[in-house]
């Protein structure tokens, strides 16, 4: 006869959950209360304007970051090349002519 059921069948409307896990993949009822936004794939540039911005942001954050980068790191370099070169003597000739006896 007709395609469908017949109007006085009594049918009850289901919702397909999905697959094991997996509540989305059907086209299932969503969840009450969650908000789902999406965005064109087409209008996703997330490199639009790294070459004219981007750059230039980095510049102003690393401004006003390197007095609280730079000292410490001049003082390290600072401290590790006296110790190198406080180490070369110790174990030089003339630092072992000095300091040989103690220990």
């Amino acid at each position: 006869m007709g395609s469908g059921p017949s109007p006085n069948s009594k049918t009850k409307t289901t919702w397909h959950i999905g697959s094991w896990g997996n509540p989305y993949e059907g086209g299932g009822r969503p969840g009450k209360g969650i908000i789902t936004y999406s965005l064109s794939p087409n209008r996703q540039r997330p490199m639009a304007t790294f070459i004219n911005k981007g750059f230039w942001n980095v510049v102003r954050r690393s401004r006003a970051q390197i007095l609280y980068f730079a000292p410490p790191m001049i003082i390290a370099y600072s401290t590790m090349q006296w110790a190198i070169e406080k180490n070369e003597f110790y174990n030089s000739k003339q630092g072992r002519a000095l300091f040989g006896d103690e220990e």
